[in-house]
């Protein structure tokens, strides 16, 4: 079975209507280049960098049903990351699954505190892994910090996942972009899964000025096969990229490489 999936490597601003409109206009280049998967980086909403609990809107809120119509108007799956309230004051690190015949969410687990960052501060983690089906294919979601657990990802292929997408705002530094390249390719030999992790463009790639420790993204989006073979991947601008996931190697590649059924841990 083959699903054509794109990742839509944007730079989010802090207006989310203006990023709703980069979305609607995403989704119709990857409907053009024949996809039924679109992926957009963690806070397609609003980018970090700022107060989250204003912006904040429930699942069945306004910005997230202008997200619904314009995947049922596509005909297609959308991934999108939004940030939903949460009962303790802070805010959840939302990735919005929709359109399809999928309307559902993911709460990102793993928070990002490390390389001086806390997002736990200002966001509420979520605790439950979560795999949707589209046409047909078991897709496993994740979120950003999460791609640096292997545990994850296991549990995502023990539930049915050919594919994870991981929807992403990397925080830059030395090395950075290598970590981020460096662990989608070891995911997905652990998990002997597809990986397609779309990260935030690089706002400097757009000619904006980055201060401070806040993770507004790095580019390099990925596709990366369950051997391990990257299939395809964006510099650090703005850009898109699509391609042909083929399930049936998933299969192949298990059968050579069984690290799941060979677990002791």
């Amino acid at each position: 079975m083959t699903l054509r999936i794109s990742l839509a490597q944007i730079t989010s601003s802090t207006d989310p209507e203006a990023n709703l409109a980069v979305i609607d206009k995403q989704v119709a280049a990857a409907v053009d280049a024949g996809s039924r998967l679109v992926v957009f980086p963690e806070a397609a909403m609003q980018r970090f960098g700022g107060p989250l609990t204003h912006v904040a809107q429930p699942l069945d809120g306004t910005w997230a049903d202008a997200v619904r119509e314009c995947a049922d108007r596509a005909g297609v799956t959308v991934v999108a990351g939004m940030f939903t309230p949460s009962d303790d004051g802070r805010v959840r690190n939302t990735l919005l699954v929709t359109g399809g015949g999928v309307d559902t969410h993911y709460d990102k687990i793993h928070l990002y505190d490390a390389f001086g960052f806390a997002e736990s501060d200002t966001v509420a983690p979520g605790t439950e892994p979560l795999v949707v089906t589209v046409d047909g294919v078991g897709v496993g979601i994740a979120t950003c910090y999460d791609i640096r657990f292997p545990g994850l990802f296991q549990t995502l292929a023990d539930r049915g996942a050919d594919l994870t997408v991981v929807a992403a705002s990397w925080g830059s530094g030395p090395g950075k972009v290598d970590q981020w390249t460096l662990l989608a390719r070891a995911r997905a030999l652990d998990s002997t899964t597809f990986i397609a992790a779309c990260d935030q463009a690089d706002p400097a790639a757009s000619g904006e000025e980055v201060h401070g420790t806040t993770p507004l993204g790095v580019g390099h989006s990925i596709v990366v096969s369950p051997t391990g073979a990257v299939l395809g991947q964006l510099d650090s601008g703005p850009g898109m990229l699509t391609v042909d996931i083929d399930t049936d190697v998933v299969a192949q590649v298990r059968k050579a490489l069984p690290v799941l059924a060979n677990r002791q841990f």
